[in-house]
């Protein structure tokens, strides 16, 4: 039995036999290793050629067998180690050539072999024998030295492909820094691009605003041009309506600068006169008292007028100056393009809103002072149109309230007064006071509601007393006294004139007695034991008798003493302190119109 190497492996690889024929010779071992070389070369990054002294053997995909027959082997039976031998022989030796590295051991392995081979076996098989160990030594140094070229090339791979990592990695890094570098650069262009649109955007805004604000300056000049134009020719109407009123205040002054003197003496006359009439007044009161009434009788236009003297003076005096006023005034209106109607129509108006309270007071005041201060509207025409309204307009529900405004207004525009008093007997001569005598005039209900009216009024406005303030009152309470005093002296009887005293003493009699305290009860004596007395001695009349029980009861219930209904406000001292600031503040403005009319009147 022979050695047999059994390859572990298939028959072939790509087509190389690895099981080769069982006899096999020298050739076709030699043939087998150039096969097994020339697969090693392929594999190789340095290929080496094959050459006659030298035999390598490349890595075959297997192994290879040696065989011996059993036909050799025979001769050798008879010896005594045969059996060991053939034990040995049988079981062979594997040769593996899975890999191309050959360990020592192996070498150790078979260094017992060749010896041991020379002496078995033939000269031929042991001269072959040599020949394949050597081979096979040859072989594996050459194998280690490619192996080891191998693990160098394989290490300068690693180290190659480390390197190609690094510089990837590092080209990688590089990249990525140049990425993040223009990324960075895109950013700040895009920061660059959007601050630029944002400045653009910003300053088209601020034309826009520079446009916007050019217009607006422009259409406040266009404003302020047009006001301003408004306001010269408003100057210009004004300047035309002052040297219109000029021109006609210097033609009369022109006319009184002749009087002057005279005016100035009849000033004095009039304050000594004045101081007589005072006491000629209660001169005549006591004489009424007494029953010792002396009267005087006057002609006028055919009539019989029963009056004071110094009343019907005073009546002409004031009538004279309304005259001259609505003259004035009339020519104003004719020279003006103005329609002054209404102002004289608000006028009207805020007095018929006239109410008894401190707030409606004080809020007409100030209108009408509004008005007459309106340098659209002259004041002698607001003047003329307060007097006129506050006389004839019927709706006065307190006569007191209306009173209030009246002292007022008269007191920042004293000539006022006269004009008023002027339409008060133009309305009722009994305001003078004053009798017709046989006067045909017809006295129907709506003109008794008249008298009562004006009267009415006429009462409060005399009583009336603003304490605490610069309002004052002109025409105050003795000249309520005089009236009555005169009306008692001078005015007969009758139903007309009841109903004026009755009127007056339901106003003015609280007024009069708290001033006059026992004067005015002799007053009182003389109306009941006479007046009364003569009115119950005419013929009996429904209304008469009305009116005598009127004011007898009057005169009994000593309704005097009580203050009548509406005459207090509940903040009358109150509406005066806050009036007086106003008219403080306004008597400087008003001083020139004041002097510039009151030489006229």
């Amino acid at each position: 039995m022979g050695i047999v190497l059994e390859p572990p492996c298939p028959k072939s690889v790509d087509g190389i036999s690895i099981d080769p024929e069982p006899n096999w010779n020298f050739d076709s071992l030699v043939a087998e290793i150039e096969s097994v070389e020339k697969k090693l070369n392929g594999f190789s990054m340095f290929p080496q050629p094959i050459t006659n002294t030298t035999l390598r053997v490349g890595r075959s995909s297997g192994g290879f067998v040696m065989r011996v027959s059993e036909d050799e082997m025979e001769s050798y039976e008879d010896e005594e180690d045969k059996e060991d031998y053939s034990q040995i022989c049988t079981a062979g030796k594997r040769f593996a050539c899975d890999e191309l590295y050959l360990s020592d051991e192996s070498d150790d392995e078979f260094d017992y072999e060749p010896e041991y081979m020379m002496n078995k076996m033939g000269l031929a098989e042991s001269a072959l024998y040599e020949v394949i160990n050597d081979h096979q030594n040859e072989i594996k140094d050459d194998i280690r030295n490619q192996v080891s070229v191998v693990e160098t090339e394989i290490m300068n791979e690693i180290e190659t492909s480390r390197s190609a990592i690094a510089r990837v990695e590092k080209y990688s890094e590089t990249r990525k820094e140049v990425e993040r570098k223009l990324d960075l650069q895109y950013q700040r262009k895009v920061a660059e691009a959007l601050d630029t649109h944002l400045t653009a955007v910003q300053r088209e805004h601020k034309i826009k605003s520079q446009i916007e604000e050019r217009k607006i300056r422009s259409e406040e000049a266009q404003e302020e041009a047009r006001r301003k134009e408004r306001a010269h020719q408003e100057e210009k109407i004004r300047q035309e309506k002052a040297r219109t009123e000029a021109e006609m205040l210097a033609k009369i002054r022109a006319e009184e600068e002749k009087k002057e003197v005279e005016r100035k003496a009849a000033k004095e006359v009039a304050d000594r006169k004045a101081a007589e009439q005072k006491l000629a007044e209660q001169k005549a009161v006591i004489e009424s008292v007494t029953g010792s009434s002396a009267t005087s009788n006057a002609q006028a236009g055919g009539k019989s007028i029963r009056a004071a003297e110094n009343a019907l003076t005073l009546e002409n005096h004031r009538l004279k100056k309304l005259e001259e006023l609505e003259t004035m005034n009339q020519s104003l209106k004719s020279r003006s393009n103005e329609n002054f109607s209404s102002f004289e129509k608000h006028i009207g108006r805020v007095i018929r809103q006239i109410s008894g309270t401190k707030d409606s007071v004080s809020g007409k005041i100030n209108e009408i002072v509004k008005i007459f201060k309106d340098p659209r509207c002259p004041v002698s025409i607001s003047i003329a149109a307060f007097a006129k309204k506050m006389v004839t307009t019927k709706e006065k529900p307190n006569p007191f309230a209306s009173s209030y405004v009246i002292v007022y207004i008269t007191s920042q525009f004293p000539q006022a007064m006269d004009i008023l008093l002027a339409e008060f007997h133009k309305a009722c001569i009994y305001t003078v006071p004053k009798h017709i005598i046989n006067s045909q005039s017809a006295w129907d209900s709506d003109a008794y509601e008249r008298l009562d009216s004006i009267m009415r009024l006429y009462g409060a406005l005399v009583q009336t007393d603003i304490r605490g303030g610069n309002a004052t009152n002109v025409h105050g309470i003795e000249h309520g006294w005089a009236w009555l005093a005169r009306f008692l002296n001078k005015i007969p009887a009758n139903r007309a004139t009841a109903t004026a005293l009755n009127s007056f003493l339901q106003t003015a009699g609280f007024g009069l007695h708290q001033r006059y305290k026992s004067q005015f009860m002799k007053v009182v004596n003389v109306v009941r034991e006479h007046f009364l007395q003569k009115l119950k001695a005419k013929k009996d009349t429904s209304d008469l008798l009305l009116i005598i029980a009127e004011i007898t009861a009057y005169l009994d219930d000593r309704m005097y003493l009580k203050e009548p209904e509406g005459r207090s406000m509940k903040t009358t001292s109150t509406l005066s302190s806050e009036y007086t600031a106003e008219i403080n503040q306004q008597n400087d403005n008003q001083n020139y119109k004041n002097n510039y009319y009151r030489g006229y009147y």
